[in-house]
């Protein structure tokens, strides 16, 4: 019975200090995380004359990226961040792997290092760890991961409304996880927010940025089908769009089996009166 008590009286206490923890949390919040976050700029055109260096060390800027025909994922991280990038990035990956779109082909990812310091052969080393995880062919091509002057990252993270600090204490950066999906023209299009994307999500958002231009007809049929649902952050079945589909088929098939009858009415009709004839 002593026993028993003593391990009521631990639940209630942890779940005590849970609470106070998140009143606290609810109250105020950690001074590093002030002023971080997202604020969406939604078709918003990225500055494309902002130079970089890719992890080749060849300098370019953005919009020798942006080909007009393939969308761009684009994220902001940093190579020797302890935790989220690392599980952002991961997740990410991951949806990518399920996703039926090729990487490089039919889009491309640009991820920046918000770290001014970071070099072109730290990122080549991350660029060759996500490779590897991403494990299919043509992520050499589609994968690009640049590196810059404070200036130029600044200028980038506030177009798109990404909010981050470095932290003196802790000496890294305070950031949000997400992921910019940009149109083919380098306009912001959408934000997908977390450290996991689900695949469908990740695969429509894309078509949609592309506005047709990659993709196959079943693609762009599903597409159609389905609409982004704001407040779940994924796309879910349209059922006005499919209600519409239905009405569409219902009339095909009903115009089949018309015309069915009226052909083979017809031919009935044409037999009898040659019969008659001869």
């Amino acid at each position: 019975m002593g026993s028993r008590k003593i391990t009521i009286i631990t639940i209630f206490g942890i779940l005590a200090y849970a609470g106070a923890a998140s009143a606290q949390l609810n109250q105020t919040a950690p001074k590093e995380l002030e002023d971080v976050g997202v604020e969406e700029h939604l078709d918003t055109e990225i500055p494309l004359d902002t130079p970089f260096v890719d992890s080749n060390g060849e300098e370019i800027t953005l919009g020798q990226l942006f080909d007009g025909t393939r969308p761009v994922l684009l994220t902001l991280n940093y190579s020797d961040c302890p935790m989220l990038c690392i599980l952002q990035l991961n997740g990410l990956t991951d949806a990518m792997k399920l996703a039926p779109l090729e990487l490089g082909s039919e889009y491309q990812v640009i991820t920046i290092s918000i770290d001014p310091l970071e070099s072109p052969e730290r990122a080549q080393l991350t660029k060759q760890k996500y490779l590897k995880l991403y494990g299919r062919p043509g992520g050499s091509e589609g994968w690009h991961f640049l590196t810059g002057r404070e200036e130029d990252i600044t200028k980038v993270a506030e177009t798109v409304g990404f909010k981050y600090k470095y932290v003196p204490e802790t000496k890294q950066f305070a950031h949000a996880a997400v992921a910019m999906v940009c149109t083919p023209e380098g306009r912001v299009s959408k934000y997908l927010y977390g450290i996991e994307y689900d695949p469908q999500t990740l695969r429509f958002s894309l078509l949609e940025a592309a506005q047709g231009k990659i993709g196959s007809t079943v693609d762009q049929f599903l597409l159609y089908c389905f609409h982004y649902d704001e407040t779940s952050g994924r796309y879910g079945p349209a059922a006005y769009r499919i209600m519409q589909l239905g009405g569409v088929l219902t009339l095909v098939v009903l115009g089949s089996v018309l015309s069915f009858y009226w052909l083979r009415d017809s031919h009935k009709k044409k037999i009898e009166s040659e019969e008659e004839t001869s």
